[in-house]
């Protein structure tokens, strides 16, 4: 095998983009339950080097978002209930975009939303005074569905130890408790915020105001896997039962058409902005940012209600050669709010810092020492980025946007 080969089958010749400060590293969006770590695809950048989601952002200056707005109405009347019940679902952890989202659609448009949280694997304080602030503060109905911890912690040690993935129970949580809660109490409208396809999926994605039904609808358990093994798999090797797994099994597809679920991006009818959600939020729902920035970036207010989430990031850092600067400042170029010049900075500032504030708090959660930690993350280092010093032996990426 040659020296320099990708492990993930993503581009060997690294570029960036020349609009923002994303690589051509970056991977679109996969069904959890399929992630094996096998090939994958990455953003796309067109013919004069700019990648798809700042593409996209040229294309959201020619939308009419009066008319788009028109048809969030239409959405609306069809689905409001005059009879005090429920008449969407708006899943969320009361951060600066669920907490936009559910409040606009209660306090503006006349919706009763009822809003659903997955909770965090270990919440920060900040994170669970945002979450009671959404409630208290915004006026917000809530159901906070935690899981079986000892699965959860489970499930999350397998996603690091296998996928360097730690994040993946709970991003599969996340995507399936909007369907779930809509089934259980027959709630058939449910709002995310912007699609994910923004950020680096095709760009056809984004003509859709519907999210794929695929994210959520499995037909067999024997095929659903998580942490790369099947159910099945973690049965026979744990002590734990098939009803366990309950809250990660995907409704079925004819399920959701029976009741006709529309799962909806709010950020498809209304021109998204993250930044401006954050100033929304913390005007009307009590929404604080932290005190202190997020290691692996310059945010205060981004994603910072769990103590697993840095991680997440840092192993996309390892696993792709781009951290959590990286994600934000290229987001922050595409709306305008700093240049490409800034971005680059803050990436070289940032992008590699390790995140050491809760790491003692990550590996008590995962069950895991420090060396056992390092064992594995650089085993996903792929030899196309990733070189170590002999001197030193400190890992370094081959290629930077900086460099």
């Amino acid at each position: 095998m040659k020296k320099n080969y990708s492990l993930y089958g993503l581009p060997e010749n690294i570029s960036f983009c020349k609009f923002c400060s994303i690589s051509n590293q970056r991977p679109r969006s996969v069904v959890e339950f399929k992630n094996l770590n096998d090939e994958k695809k990455g953003i796309q950048f067109n013919k004069d080097g700019v990648c798809e989601a700042c593409s996209y952002t040229r294309t959201k200056k020619e939308i009419d978002w009066v008319d788009r707005e028109k048809k969030l109405l239409k959405l609306l009347d069809k689905h409001r209930k005059n009879n005090n019940e429920y008449d969407c679902i708006v899943p969320g952890s009361g951060g600066k975009d669920s907490a936009y989202a559910s409040h606009l659609l209660k306090y503006k448009y006349g919706m009763n939303p009822l809003t659903v949280t997955w909770a965090p694997h270990l919440y920060t304080q900040i994170g669970w005074e945002n979450f009671t602030n959404w409630i208290h503060i915004g006026g917000i109905d809530n159901i906070l569905f935690t899981p079986n911890g000892k699965l959860h912690r489970l499930l999350t040690k397998l996603a690091f130890e296998n996928l360097l993935h730690p994040f993946q129970p709970f991003i599969i949580g996340q995507k399936l408790i909007g369907p779930k809660t809509a089934l259980k109490y027959k709630i058939p409208l449910i709002f995310y915020g912007e699609n994910q396809a923004e950020y680096g999926n095709a760009l056809e994605e984004n003509e859709n105001p519907e999210m794929d039904i695929s994210f959520f609808s499995n037909e067999k358990i024997e095929d659903i896997r998580l942490s790369t093994l099947t159910i099945k798999e973690v049965i026979k090797r744990y002590d734990f039962k098939l009803s366990d797994f309950n809250p990660y099994v995907p409704p079925k597809k004819e399920e959701l058409k029976k009741l006709d679920i529309q799962q909806r991006f709010l950020g498809y009818y209304l021109k998204w902005d993250p930044q401006e959600c954050y100033y929304y939020a913390s005007k009307n729902t009590g929404f604080k940012p932290n005190t202190e920035r997020t290691e692996g970036s310059y945010s205060k207010y981004s994603s910072i209600d769990d103590k697993i989430d840095p991680f997440h990031y840092f192993c996309t850092l390892i696993k792709f050669g781009i951290g959590r600067a990286t994600y934000d400042s290229a987001q922050e170029v595409r709306n305008e709010k700093i240049t490409r010049d800034e971005a680059v900075q803050l990436v070289k500032k940032y992008d590699s810092e390790f995140p050491k504030k809760y790491f003692k708090d990550f590996l008590n959660y995962i069950d895991c020492n420090e060396k056992k930690f390092w064992e594995t993350v650089d085993k996903f280092r792929s030899p196309h980025l990733w070189k170590k010093d002999l001197k030193n032996e400190k890992w370094k990426l081959k290629k930077s946007i900086f460099d």
